[in-house]
């Protein structure tokens, strides 16, 4: 586990910490700490050394924006300590309540019912976001396709994108066939984001290294290769 500031500014901080297989990241949004994305079932310790490293302590974390539902990215809301409403695209909302389970007639809900398991239930609040709603200082985007509630989070100058893209030796890649829900709706959420949200400057996934400067000319180009 690493972790990196990527940028630093008056009261808005902003951290990656790579996991080894996936990120997760800490941002200062106003007066507070923002956990988006909560890695593996396995990561829990290594976000609180994270939390320390970027100086607060765990319970200064006020809320977590989850970008979607996965094994990768909700695994350790459970094991965390956290006393923090949980944010969740409406469709993976109810599946990480356990009001819903994924459907196994496609290759990716028959993959997460497998892990699913694996998953400790939160203990906290979660609260369902749809499109447009205003998290603290971030906008909700809709963007499924790798999930059925999967959203992105843009507020000031970074767009948190989850697994809608990923990196890849410098390049941005939509999320491949294996790992999404349905790939014609991962293509069609990058064409419309590109053409709705405002630009920004860093562009951090949940696979691959963030993209600190120019990221939405980065995503834009991606876009218009699809």
């Amino acid at each position: 586990m690493t972790t990196t500031r990527l940028r630093e500014e008056a009261r808005a901080d902003l951290w990656w910490v790579d996991l080894g297989s996936v990120n997760c990241y800490l941002v200062e949004d106003g007066d507070d700490l923002v956990l988006v994305d909560a890695g593996t079932p396995r990561s829990a310790d290594d976000i609180a050394r994270a939390i320390r490293e970027a100086g607060h302590a765990v319970d200064d974390v006020a809320r977590i924006l989850v970008t979607h539902y996965d094994a990768d990215h909700v695994g350790a809301l459970g094991k965390l300590g956290v006393d923090a409403p949980v944010y969740l695209g409406r469709e993976d909302a109810v599946v990480l309540a356990g009001q819903q389970t994924p459907d196994w007639r496609n290759h990716k809900g028959l993959l997460q019912r497998l892990v699913q398991p694996l998953v400790v239930a939160p203990g906290v609040p979660i609260r369902p976001v749809d499109d447009g709603d205003e998290v603290g200082g971030f906008t909700v985007y809709r963007a499924p396709g790798h999930s059925p509630g999967h959203v992105v989070y843009l507020g000031g100058d970074v767009a948190f994108l989850g697994d809608l893209v990923r990196e890849k030796d410098g390049r941005l890649e939509p999320s491949p066939w294996h790992l999404s829900h349905d790939t014609d709706e991962v293509r069609r959420s990058i064409r419309a984001l590109a053409d709705r949200v405002p630009d920004f400057e860093v562009a951090a996934m949940g696979h691959g290294t963030p993209i600190v400067a120019n990221g939405g000319d980065r995503f834009r180009e991606l876009a218009a290769r699809l």
